[in-house]
């Protein structure tokens, strides 16, 4: 899967299941966590999610929410710390 579809994966599946609004607004640089729009408890999907799209495996230890606060942060931390399944 290539960036861009893994990250288009990915804003559909925050604006469908964590935001529950598919016409949110969001880009690979929006900001998620620090602007609130996801809360610290949605993160653990969010990861899992990650998961799926990436193929890795992310410890949770290695992952603070600022890792996570926007989409191309996401696929940046999981290219950094990802372990293959």
């Amino acid at each position: 899967m290539d960036h861009s579809a893994s990250h288009a994966s990915m804003i559909e599946y925050l604006k469908t299941e964590i935001l529950r609004d598919p016409d949110a607004e969001i880009e690979p640089h929006t900001p998620l966590v620090s602007s609130g729009l996801i809360d610290s408890f949605s993160l653990i999907q969010v990861v899992q999610e990650l998961e799926k799209i990436t193929a890795l495996r992310i410890p949770a230890s290695k992952v603070a929410p600022r890792d996570l606060d926007t989409v191309s942060q996401m696929f940046a931390t999981a290219a950094r710390v990802g372990m293959p399944r």
